[in-house]
């Protein structure tokens, strides 16, 4: 069964919910003495989430407060990390004011076209005000309501971690980012990805660029940049298996053309017309890819095990020496130009290259006219 479907699978919290609860928990000790175990953290839909605190200990002239980030059965590369929060009350007589920063692990923004501004500590805008409003809400039932709280969110292992991230190549420096727009991370939902290619669009658009390469994950970047070694690094955005989105949304900021860097099972699925490519969701289609090959001149004889193939790699091994299959490829790859073109209403040209999994180029599909795509 796809992971889709499935009802079984458990719900984490995110970077923002986490420091939110460990602000709130240095809140308390610092006011009452007492660290709670756990906390009833306000979610930015206006729900509620419990969040385990692992330990609350003294930081100078205040507390510093760790939870253990939680990704539930769709784990990133924060699962696991200790994420902190050090809070420092300052006595006034003003009415209370929240700041909320970042420090060790928590990068900082130095890329116009990010949702926090260049400079600024890479908490977003969102769990930025979870944060205050948790902290904010904690301060009221203790009573506490003029002076200042300062809130410093620290993630110990944060530089480390970013490097498995995005955040060098969107330019965000020194750590992770505090993300978080629902509070919760739900299994296998796709909105941090999605997230994550509208923000390099972003960044890369800020930047003058109006050429995005999307990738299919890291080896297919690796490959198209050691192939066309003049792309921008900030032009390569990995797309996973968003077909659709990734065109979509290089359309709605202004971008005029797009290349695809694929292997062969996701050049034959694009070629399918299917706006999501993940393997369990969308397969392969192989009747229509032995249609395909018979009409690129593959032997009649070769089509029922094309037709019986398990994975599309099997059927390219089947056809590596095959004299017709320069023009399978060739034939797929403008498929494929065809069907991203029509997700982006026609308006950008595409152009496609496609790699094997020995690392050779196997076709480049240049984009076509713009007269062609009108």
């Amino acid at each position: 069964m796809s992971a889709e479907y499935r009802t079984d699978l458990r719900t984490g919290y995110t970077t923002g919910t986490c420091a939110s609860a460990a602000a709130l928990a240095a809140l308390l000790q610092l006011q009452t003495g007492n660290c709670p175990e756990s906390l009833r953290v306000p979610l930015p839909q206006g729900d509620h989430l419990d969040i385990p605190i692992v330990r609350c200990e003294p930081d100078g002239a205040g507390v510093r407060a760790t939870v253990v980030k939680d990704g539930g059965d769709d784990p990133d590369a924060t699962h696991g990390a200790d994420i902190q929060a050090v809070v420092t009350v300052e006595p006034g007589s003003a009415p209370l004011e929240i700041r909320v920063d970042g420090g060790r692990g928590v990068g900082r923004a130095t890329l116009p076209g990010l949702p926090v501004a260049v400079g600024d500590a890479a908490i977003n805008p969102v769990p930025l005000q979870q944060i205050r409003e948790t902290v904010a809400q904690g301060a009221r039932e203790i009573g506490l309501e003029t002076g200042h709280i300062l809130v410093l969110v620290e993630v110990p292992n944060g530089e480390a971690i970013a490097r498995r991230t995005l955040n060098p190549r969107l330019g965000i420096v020194g750590g992770i980012s505090i993300l978080g727009t629902q509070g919760i991370v739900k299994p296998y939902s796709h909105d941090s990805w999605k997230a994550s290619i509208a923000e390099a669009l972003d960044v890369a658009r800020a930047q003058g660029l109006d050429h995005a390469v999307f990738t299919t994950g890291r080896r297919s970047e690796r490959l198209y940049q050691a192939t066309f070694p003049e792309t921008p690094g900030l032009a390569m955005i990995q797309a996973a298996d968003f077909f659709s989105f990734s065109m979509q949304a290089a359309l709605e900021r202004g971008f005029t053309e797009v290349a695809w860097s694929v292997f062969f099972g996701k050049l034959v699925k694009q070629a399918q017309g299917l706006p999501y490519t993940h393997a369990r969701t969308y397969p392969v289609d192989f009747d229509r890819l032995a249609e395909w090959s018979a009409q690129a001149g593959v032997a009649p004889e070769r089509l029922p095990e094309i037709r019986g193939a398990n994975t599309a790699r099997q059927v390219l091994a089947m056809l590596e020496q095959d004299p017709a299959l320069p023009n399978l490829l060739d034939s797929l790859a403008l498929m494929a130009i065809g069907a991203a073109e029509s997700f982006a209403d026609n308006r950008i040209r595409v152009s496609y290259a496609v790699f094997d999994f020995d690392d050779r180029l196997l076709c480049r599909c240049p984009a076509r006219p713009r007269a062609e795509i009108a």
